[in-house]
C-alpha cells in the first residue's frame, strides 16, 4: 500500500503503527489481504435467499472421530444373539474396511435402549439428557459417505470433497446469506479439544473470497487471535490507526477505483469493533447459575458445555453459522469406558441448547445439526483378533446416524433404516450430499444455485448431486 500523498506522511503512519499491527493481523484473518476478495462494498452484507427460509442460522455438532451409532442410536437386538461369533462371509463380501480384515466377530452394543417422548425414539442409555427432547429431533438412520478415513471423510462432510481446496458448508453459507451482525464474524467455529485429521481446512473457504472463512473463537487467551492491542496502547491509539488507515485507504481509492479498497476498510473497522464485541460474548459469567447448571458449563474453562452456552449467545447476536468441534470420538478401542466418557461430554449441554434455543423462542429459526464423518461397524475390533470381549470397532462409511432439530426440521421424527446388523441400509438412504442439500434447503438457498465459478466451471457444495430430505421436514 502506498503512502506517498504529502497529507499523511510515512512517519505519521508508523508514529502509532504498533497499535495497529494486532488490528492489521486480525483483519488479514478475517480475509481482508487476498486478491480474490468481494467486490461488494459489505461482503457480509445480508443478502435475500432464494425461497423463504425456515431457518436463519446453524449450529453445527460435529463429533470428532465418529461415534458408534450401533452403540447410541442404531438398536440392533439380532446383535445380541450373534455377539462374540463370526460374521456370515456374504455380509463383508466385496467390502473395504479401514483395520479390520475381511473375517472377523459380530458385536452387541453393551447398553440398553428404550424408547423416549411421545414418538418413541429409541436412544441408548448413555444419553439420559438427551432422552428429555426426544420429540424435538429427527433421527436419520441411513447416512452414507464415500471416504473411509478421517481426514478425507471430514472433508468430504463439510465441503462435498474428499480433499482440500473447497468450500466449506459455513463459507457457502455466509456467501449465500451474508451476516446479520456487524460486529461479529458471520461464521464462528469452536473447539473442544483437537479439531480432527483435516484440521482448520473444515471451516475453509477454498476458492471462496476468504472473507467468509470461519474464525475460531478460543477459550483461552485472546479469544480471537490479534484482537487484544499491544501493551501500552489504548482503544484511541488503535482509533487513530485505523483513522489514519482509512484516509489512505480511500486516497488509494480514489486513484485507483478499486472496489476492494471498501472492503478492507469495512473489516478493519470490524476488527476493532470485535476488540468490545468478542470479549462480552465470551463471558458467560452473567448467566444466571440455573442456566449454567442446566448446561453444565463453567464461566473460564474450555469446555463442550461452555461451547453450546456460547453457540445461544451466538445465534442471539445474530452469527450464521455457528460450528462445534468435540474431539476423542475414535473408538477402535476401549469403547466400553471411553464411550461413555464422550457421551457424558456432550449429553446434558445439547439437550440443554435444544431446551434453552426453545425458551428463547429461537429454536424454529435455528437448525442444530449433529453428526460426524462416518459411522463404526457391527464388528469388534480387538488387539488379540478375536472380537469376543468387542473393545472397540472400526470406520463405517456405508451406515451411520445424525440428528437434526429445528429450523423446519419434524421433531420425534425416524428416518431410514439399517438391516439387522447395522451393516447396510435397506430404506431411504440419505448421502451426505442429500444433508448438505437440505441444510442449505432450510436456510432458504437452492443447492443447485449456490454456485461460484472458478477455472472455468461452476462448482457447488453438493457437486452434481443432493436431494432435500422431505420426510424429516414440516
Amino acid at each position: 500500500m502506498e503512502s506517498h500523498n504529502p497529507n499523511i506522511g510515512r512517519r505519521d503512519f508508523v508514529r502509532c503503527g504498533g497499535a495497529g499491527l494486532s488490528g492489521l493481523a486480525l483483519a488479514r484473518l478475517l480475509g481482508l489481504e487476498t486478491s480474490e476478495a468481494a467486490t461488494n462494498d459489505n461482503p457480509h452484507a445480508v443478502r435475500p435467499p432464494h425461497f423463504a427460509p425456515r431457518a436463519k442460522n446453524i449450529i453445527y455438532l460435529h463429533m470428532v472421530g465418529a461415534p458408534s451409532q450401533l452403540d447410541l442410536f442404531d438398536h440392533k437386538p439380532l446383535l445380541s444373539k450373534w455377539d462374540g461369533k463370526p460374521c456370515p462371509p456374504e455380509v463383508t463380501a466385496g467390502r473395504d474396511f479401514a483395520f479390520l480384515g475381511k473375517t472377523s466377530t459380530l458385536a452387541a452394543s453393551q447398553w440398553k435402549f428404550r424408547r423416549h417422548g411421545e414418538s418413541g425414539q429409541s436412544i441408548s442409555e448413555l444419553l439420559p439428557h438427551l432422552h428429555t427432547v426426544a420429540d424435538d429431533i429427527a433421527i436419520v438412520r441411513s447416512m452414507h459417505t464415500e471416504e473411509i478415513n478421517h481426514a478425507p471423510a471430514q472433508m468430504f462432510l463439510h465441503s462435498g470433497f474428499g480433499r482440500g481446496g473447497r468450500p466449506s458448508l459455513g463459507s457457502w453459507v455466509t456467501y449465500g446469506l451474508g451476516s446479520e451482525n456487524e460486529d461479529l464474524p458471520s461464521y464462528v467455529v469452536l473447539l473442544s479439544g483437537p479439531p480432527g485429521g483435516a484440521g482448520t481446512s473444515l471451516w475453509s473457504t477454498g476458492f471462496l473470497p476468504s472473507v467468509y472463512q470461519g474464525i475460531q473463537f478460543r477459550s483461552a487467551g485472546d479469544p480471537v487471535l490479534f484482537l487484544s492491542s499491544p501493551d501500552g496502547h489504548t482503544p484511541d491509539d488503535r482509533r487513530d490507526v485505523l483513522d489514519t488507515l482509512g484516509r489512505m485507504n480511500a486516497m488509494h481509492e480514489d486513484e485507483t477505483g478499486d472496489p476492494e479498497i471498501q472492503t478492507r476498510i469495512a473489516q478493519y473497522e470490524m476488527a476493532f469493533r470485535m476488540q468490545t464485541s468478542v470479549p462480552d460474548l465470551m463471558d458467560i459469567s452473567g448467566e444466571s447459575a440455573a442456566t449454567l447448571d442446566a448446561y453444565g458449563a463453567t464461566p473460564g474453562k474450555a469446555s463442550f458445555a461452555n461451547n453450546c452456552l456460547l453457540a445461544r449467545r451466538l445465534v442471539q447476536r445474530g452469527v450464521r453459522m455457528i460450528e462445534l468441534y468435540d474431539s476423542d470420538w475414535d473408538h477402535h478401542n476401549n469403547l466400553k469406558t471411553r464411550l461413555p466418557q464422550k457421551c457424558g461430554d456432550v449429553d446434558q449441554a445439547m439437550a440443554a441448547l435444544v431446551t434453552d434455543l426453545k425458551q428463547y423462542g429461537l429454536l424454529d429459526e435455528t437448525l442444530i445439526v449433529w453428526g460426524s464423518e462416518f459411522g463404526r461397524t457391527p464388528l469388534g475390533q480387538s488387539k488379540d483378533g478375536t472380537g469376543k470381549t468387542a473393545p472397540g470397532r472400526d470406520h463405517h462409511k456405508d451406515a451411520f446416524t445424525i440428528w437434526m432439530t429445528g429450523g423446519g426440521v419434524r421433531g420425534g421424527v425416524s428416518h431410514g433404516e439399517t438391516d439387522d446388523f447395522g451393516m447396510d441400509i435397506v430404506k431411504d438412504g440419505v448421502h451426505v450430499h442429500d444433508l448438505n442439500a437440505t441444510i442449505l434447503h432450510q436456510l432458504g438457498l437452492d443447492h443447485e444455485k449456490l454456485t461460484y465459478r472458478y477455472q472455468g466451471r461452476e462448482f457447488r457444495l453438493t457437486d452434481v448431486e443432493g436431494k432435500i430430505i422431505q420426510e424429516i421436514l414440516m
